[in-house]
This record gives C-alpha cells, sequence and structure tokens, in this order.
C-alpha cells in the first residue's frame, strides 16, 4: 500500500473533502436517502456519490446505518444516564457486559469523577431499577453506581 490510509489497520485516515462533509451531514440527517438524492444535492454524479459513499464505508468514517427510535413510543418510558466507577484496567470487561444489558443504547469510557457512562432505555423504573441494582452492580468490576433519569431528549438530527 504506497498510501497506507486504511480503515481499521490504525494508520492515518484519508481526509475528507467538502463534498464528504456534505454528503455525512446529508446521511446523518437521513440515512435513507438515495444515492441518486445524495449525488443530486451535493452536485455530483451518480457514479460518484456511490463511489464516495463506499469509500465512507469502508475507511469506517461511517459505522453503519440505522433508525433513530422514539423509545417511549416503542415501549421504552424510561430512560436515564448510568454513571460508573470500575476497577482500574478493567474496561473492556466490564463493556462486554454492559453490551450484554437490555436496553443498553450508548457505552462511552469517558474521564472525571467516574469512568463509564452508560445510556438505557427500560419499559419503566421497575425495570430500570432491575438493571441498574440487579444486573449492572452485580458485576464485580464495577464499583459504585449513579443514576441519572433522563426526563426529555432532543435529536440534534433532526429528521427532514
Amino acid at each position: 500500500m504506497a498510501d497506507e490510509q486504511m480503515a481499521g489497520t490504525g494508520l492515518t485516515p484519508r481526509p475528507l473533502d467538502a463534498v464528504d462533509r456534505q454528503i455525512l451531514g446529508i446521511l446523518q440527517t437521513d440515512g435513507r436517502a438515495s444515492v441518486r438524492s445524495v449525488a443530486d444535492r451535493v452536485h455530483i454524479s451518480r457514479a460518484s456519490a456511490y463511489a464516495r459513499i463506499n469509500r465512507l464505508v469502508d475507511d469506517g468514517v461511517i459505522r453503519g446505518f440505522s433508525a433513530r427510535v422514539d423509545h417511549e413510543r416503542a415501549g421504552q418510558g424510561a430512560s436515564a444516564y448510568v454513571t460508573l466507577k470500575i476497577v482500574q484496567n478493567t474496561w473492556r470487561t466490564v463493556r462486554e457486559q454492559l453490551q450484554q444489558l437490555p436496553g443498553a443504547t450508548h457505552i462511552a469510557l469517558v474521564s472525571g469523577d467516574f469512568d463509564v457512562l452508560l445510556l438505557v432505555h427500560t419499559a419503566d423504573n421497575r425495570a430500570l431499577r432491575e438493571l441498574v441494582l440487579t444486573r449492572i452492580q452485580s458485576i464485580p468490576e464495577v464499583l459504585s453506581t449513579r443514576t441519572l433519569l433522563v426526563f426529555e431528549e432532543t435529536d440534534l438530527h433532526p429528521t427532514p
């Protein structure tokens, strides 16, 4: 590889130009946008749009396509951020266990007063209590938790 810029190799990613950034903006707003629609909106050919989107996927810039869910309408009326303090150097083990939890939608290793930030969605407060007090606190590497209830959320990428 003359120019070692491949996804997943730990090498420097290819730089994004203005058209790539426009494509990303469109797909973040509407992940179901057709290649033709994307091409028309950024004023490039469909073949070029298709190639650019595939490159963004291959390079790992686009990690996937998904639906934004209204959790309350989907029967998950309780949402919370759970902060965790964990035993030092156990992040990978804890992450694997948290990924198995029902309703876990985002896990981040962070700095500050706690080590992990976890976003969960459950049917109700009873299910949330069960998840935190029984499932999360039973993980041996978890030293403590703090639960922050979400009263309202705003999606920063509104649907068109």
